[in-house]
Protein backbone atom coordinates (compact mmCIF):
# COMPACT_ATOMS: atom_id res chain seq x y z
CA UNK A 1 0.00 0.00 0.00
CA UNK A 2 0.93 3.80 -0.95
CA UNK A 3 1.87 6.00 2.11
CA UNK A 4 0.69 9.59 1.03
CA UNK A 5 2.58 12.44 2.44
CA UNK A 6 -0.60 14.81 2.92
CA UNK A 7 -0.64 18.13 4.28
CA UNK A 8 -4.05 19.65 5.60
CA UNK A 9 -3.92 23.56 5.67
CA UNK A 10 -6.95 25.01 7.63
CA UNK A 11 -7.74 28.67 6.60
CA UNK A 12 -11.02 28.87 7.34
CA UNK A 13 -12.67 30.35 10.27
CA UNK A 14 -15.16 28.00 12.19
CA UNK A 15 -17.57 30.96 12.95
CA UNK A 16 -17.91 31.65 9.17
CA UNK A 17 -18.21 27.77 8.02
CA UNK A 18 -18.56 24.95 10.66
CA UNK A 19 -18.96 22.46 8.10
CA UNK A 20 -15.79 23.46 6.65
CA UNK A 21 -13.80 23.43 9.46
CA UNK A 22 -15.52 19.54 10.20
CA UNK A 23 -14.53 18.44 6.83
CA UNK A 24 -11.02 19.85 6.96
CA UNK A 25 -10.70 17.13 10.66
CA UNK A 26 -12.40 14.58 9.09
CA UNK A 27 -10.02 14.35 5.88
CA UNK A 28 -7.57 14.55 8.15
CA UNK A 29 -8.75 11.50 10.40
CA UNK A 30 -9.56 9.46 6.87
CA UNK A 31 -5.93 10.00 5.81
CA UNK A 32 -4.67 9.27 9.25
CA UNK A 33 -6.81 6.19 9.81
CA UNK A 34 -5.44 4.69 6.14
CA UNK A 35 -2.34 5.23 7.55
CA UNK A 36 -0.67 8.28 5.64
CA UNK A 37 1.94 10.57 6.84
CA UNK A 38 -0.62 13.28 8.31
CA UNK A 39 0.45 17.20 9.23
CA UNK A 40 -2.38 19.64 9.90
CA UNK A 41 -1.25 23.51 10.01
CA UNK A 42 -4.03 26.62 10.50
CA UNK A 43 -3.25 29.53 9.09
CA UNK A 44 -5.24 32.69 8.26
CA UNK A 45 -8.25 32.78 10.22
CA UNK A 46 -8.07 29.12 10.80
CA UNK A 47 -6.48 29.83 14.21
CA UNK A 48 -9.98 30.74 15.08
CA UNK A 49 -11.05 27.44 14.35
CA UNK A 50 -8.13 25.57 16.34
CA UNK A 51 -9.13 27.99 19.25
CA UNK A 52 -12.86 27.11 19.22
CA UNK A 53 -12.40 23.10 18.69
CA UNK A 54 -9.86 23.43 21.56
CA UNK A 55 -12.58 24.78 24.23
CA UNK A 56 -13.73 22.40 26.64
CA UNK A 57 -17.76 23.27 25.64
CA UNK A 58 -16.17 22.09 21.78
CA UNK A 59 -18.56 18.90 19.84
CA UNK A 60 -15.22 18.96 17.55
CA UNK A 61 -12.55 18.79 20.91
CA UNK A 62 -12.41 14.83 20.89
CA UNK A 63 -11.91 14.88 16.93
CA UNK A 64 -9.28 17.77 17.07
CA UNK A 65 -7.65 15.72 20.20
CA UNK A 66 -8.02 12.37 18.52
CA UNK A 67 -5.32 14.04 15.74
CA UNK A 68 -3.18 16.29 17.87
CA UNK A 69 0.08 14.08 17.16
CA UNK A 70 -0.64 15.11 13.76
CA UNK A 71 -1.44 18.86 14.29
CA UNK A 72 1.99 20.70 13.60
CA UNK A 73 0.43 23.70 15.04
CA UNK A 74 -1.25 27.14 14.08
CA UNK A 75 0.64 30.32 12.58
CA UNK A 76 1.93 32.89 15.43
CA UNK A 77 1.41 35.55 13.45
CA UNK A 78 -1.95 34.87 12.45
CA UNK A 79 -2.57 34.07 16.35
CA UNK A 80 -1.51 37.14 17.59
CA UNK A 81 -3.57 39.30 15.03
CA UNK A 82 -6.99 37.33 15.53
CA UNK A 83 -6.19 37.53 19.51
CA UNK A 84 -5.95 34.16 20.07
CA UNK A 85 -2.88 33.02 21.13
CA UNK A 86 -4.21 32.32 24.76
CA UNK A 87 -6.26 29.79 23.76
CA UNK A 88 -4.27 28.08 21.19
CA UNK A 89 -1.29 27.81 24.08
CA UNK A 90 -3.39 27.09 26.93
CA UNK A 91 -4.53 23.90 24.67
CA UNK A 92 -0.58 23.25 24.30
CA UNK A 93 -0.69 23.64 20.68
CA UNK A 94 2.26 25.16 19.21
CA UNK A 95 2.86 28.26 17.12
CA UNK A 96 4.55 28.19 14.00
CA UNK A 97 7.40 31.34 13.20
CA UNK A 98 9.17 29.32 10.68
CA UNK A 99 8.56 31.71 8.35
CA UNK A 100 9.76 35.31 9.72
CA UNK A 101 7.40 34.59 12.09
CA UNK A 102 4.52 32.77 10.41
CA UNK A 103 3.56 29.11 9.34
CA UNK A 104 5.54 28.23 6.29
CA UNK A 105 3.99 26.62 3.52
CA UNK A 106 6.94 26.39 1.57
CA UNK A 107 8.25 23.61 3.98
CA UNK A 108 5.00 21.70 3.34
CA UNK A 109 5.88 21.42 -0.37
CA UNK A 110 9.36 20.93 0.40
CA UNK A 111 9.02 17.98 2.77
CA UNK A 112 6.70 16.23 -0.34
CA UNK A 113 3.24 16.94 0.89
CA UNK A 114 0.16 17.14 -1.06
CA UNK A 115 -1.60 20.54 0.48
CA UNK A 116 -4.99 19.94 0.99
CA UNK A 117 -6.40 23.71 1.73
CA UNK A 118 -10.06 24.13 3.42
Amino acid sequence: MTQLKIAILVLNNIEHDLARTYRALKTASEFVNAGDDVTIVFDGSGVDSLAAVSADDSKLKPLIESLRPHVRGACSFCAKAHGVVDPITAAGWPLLTDNEGEASVRQLALEGRQIITF
